[in-house]
């Protein structure tokens, strides 16, 4: 009659690690000799010599058959870790703002679930050192590998966009790093087959897959594509009063009356506006040629208002009576909102205009595609002051008052692979209003302006109006004469 041996230690997996059984229970596994003998000594059974085979027995190798490589499983455990958590926190750094204060639905769902993703890859990252110690969890690695799938989704989706235009930002030093880590870790876990152990591992494989894929293209739907958007729709109306004349000056005052009003679904950004008053000349001629001889010559390309043509009408010209604004720049036009200015100007009775025209205009950017910094846009810097940064000669350019501040998408994807934009804005009252987006602190190329235009939503609107000002004066009774 033989001896059953008590203790076994079964064949090393592929991991190195031996599973040890004691009377026909599995009492734990070890990596090592030293931990076979810890481990015996722990269950109190310290005087076994592991070289005696009535008392141990080894399968699949001696009690020298130790194959793990403790450096290498550690070095492959640290890289892992450190990728996974720092994955999280970049991923949740991303997704956050604008889960938390995107402007748009769409947008607070994508950065929602960038913050799942980080989420989910810290929980990897919690889990990792018992996939690669002794697995008593059996969906650690399944957990590992749904994370390095979102990593690899996320950083994916950050390089696409990052190649569309190659602009250098400090956040490269993270997705670019952190793609290739993911590259690394995907490899790694499909390799040792980390799904292994959990319920219908291929269902659970697919799955994965599946979702990996819908997110990247949810995400990226959400940011290369541009998704439908609520229109925007503006009413302005700029009309002239019915004139007064002055009591004791030879001047008639000209009311003049300014309305904007955003009738769309989506509040926007006051990038600049103004409104201008102007006064027409021209020589008349009772044979009608004028249009066919002299039209050329009155046409400014600088000043669009001369780019009229009448029969009887020649050398046109346009004098800036007076010019305002109704906002600040950075002011918000919510939904809805109408606001209301009623301007008085003065021209002379026996004034030499035929006509007068106001044109009003308002650029804007869309709330729902970005932010700008109000506090630092809204602050004026006159190009007269000296002293200043922006002080210019008079003789050099015309006084100006300049409006500069730093835009950030509404979309934090689109922040984090692109250069910092900056809105900047002029204003003169004989130049008109001019603006710029840019990805320095100053006008960018035509190229770049157009796309980032685009990008944040800015357009431009305007109305005018023309009054004849015979039309105007024609309640004035004429001065009686002495």
């Amino acid at each position: 009659m033989s001896i059953r041996p008590w203790v076994v230690v079964e064949a090393p997996d592929r991991r190195g690690l031996r599973r040890v059984t004691v009377g026909g229970d599995t009492v734990g596994s070890a990596w090592s000799l030293r931990q076979l003998r810890t481990m015996l000594d722990r269950l109190g059974y310290r005087d076994v010599d592991v070289e005696d085979p009535a008392s141990v027995c080894w399968r699949g190798g001696d009690s020298g058959a130790w194959p793990d490589r403790a450096w290498r499983r550690r070095a492959t455990l640290v890289v892992m870790m450190a990728g996974l958590l720092a994955s999280a926190a970049f991923t949740a750094l991303i997704g956050w703002p604008d889960a938390s204060g995107a402007q748009t639905f769409a947008q607070r769902i994508t950065g929602a679930l960038l913050a799942l993703f980080g989420v989910v890859q810290f929980a990897a990252a919690v889990f990792a050192p018992d996939y690669w110690g002794r697995r008593q969890f059996a969906f650690s690695g399944a957990i590992i590998l749904l994370g390095a799938f979102t990593a690899l989704a996320t950083d994916s989706l950050l390089v696409a966009m990052w190649l569309q235009e190659m602009e250098p930002t400090p956040y490269m030093l993270a997705f670019m790093p952190l793609w290739c880590w993911s590259l690394w870790a995907l490899y790694v876990l499909v390799r040792e087959k980390s799904w292994e152990g959990v319920p219908q591992p291929k269902k659970f494989a697919a799955g994965v897959l599946a979702s990996a894929v819908f997110s990247t293209v949810s995400l990226a739907y959400s940011t290369i594509y541009q998704p439908t958007v609520a229109p925007l729709r503006f009413a302005l109306k700029a009309d002239f009063g019915a004139a007064r004349p002055d009591r004791r000056l030879p001047f008639v005052h000209v009311p003049l009356k300014l309305s904007v009003k955003n009738t769309g679904e989506v509040p926007v950004y006051v990038i600049i506006d103004d409104f201008t008053v102007y006064g027409r000349t021209a020589k008349y001629s009772e044979k009608g040629e004028s249009v066919l001889q002299g039209w050329k010559d009155s046409y400014v390309r600088d000043h669009p208002l001369d780019e009229e043509a009448d029969r009887h009408v020649d050398q046109l010209g346009f004098v800036v009576i007076s010019s305002g604004r109704l906002y600040e720049p950075g002011t918000v036009l919510d939904s809805g909102q109408e606001d209301i200015l009623t301007h008085v100007f003065q021209i002379p009775k026996n004034v030499a205009y035929d006509l007068l025209r106001v044109n009003l205009q308002i650029t804007y950017m869309r709330k729902d595609r970005g932010r700008i910094d109000v506090e630092s846009f809204g602050q004026p810097h006159p190009t007269w002051l000296k002293r200043t940064p922006d002080y210019c000669h008079p003789a050099k350019c015309p006084a100006r008052l300049l409006y500069r501040g730093r835009v950030r998408h509404d979309n934090n994807l689109v922040n984090v692979t692109r250069k910092p934009r900056y809105v900047g804005a002029q204003w003169s009252p004989t130049k008109g209003p001019l603006y710029s987006i840019s990805s320095y602190d100053s006008a960018g190329s035509s190229v770049e302006e157009k796309r980032d235009e685009g990008r944040y939503g800015i357009s431009t609107v305007a109305a005018s109006s023309e009054v004849s000002v015979a039309e105007l004066l024609k309640s004035i009774p004429s001065p009686s004469p002495s």
